[in-house]
């Protein structure tokens, strides 16, 4: 890839699972964090060093101890050096 990019999830809105797509342009420590629409952190889904390329990850609708959160708006947030983007989903039981 060219350029750092964070994409929609799919399915939006989802139950029980949604995947979300990124890419990384150079080799970078990357975070995806998933928020609440309080900002508390509610799950940590990518937190590593990771080469340029296409990746997708899964979020199963629980939070860092594995409980199910409930239905409602979530903020997902990609950094990756100088780059952050950030998008909503929505989570329906």
């Amino acid at each position: 890839p060219t350029e750092f990019a964070l994409k929609q999830n799919y399915p939006n809105p989802f139950n029980p699972s949604t995947s979300i797509k990124y890419q990384v342009s150079q080799s970078s420590h990357v975070r995806i964090i998933v928020y609440n629409t309080l900002g508390v952190e509610v799950a940590r889904l990518v937190d590593e060093h990771l080469d340029a390329g296409y990746y997708t990850i899964s979020w199963d609708g629980k939070d860092n101890i594995g409980t199910l959160v409930s239905s409602g708006i979530y903020i997902y947030k990609m950094e990756a050096g100088t780059f952050t983007d950030v998008k909503k989903m929505l989570y329906v039981k």
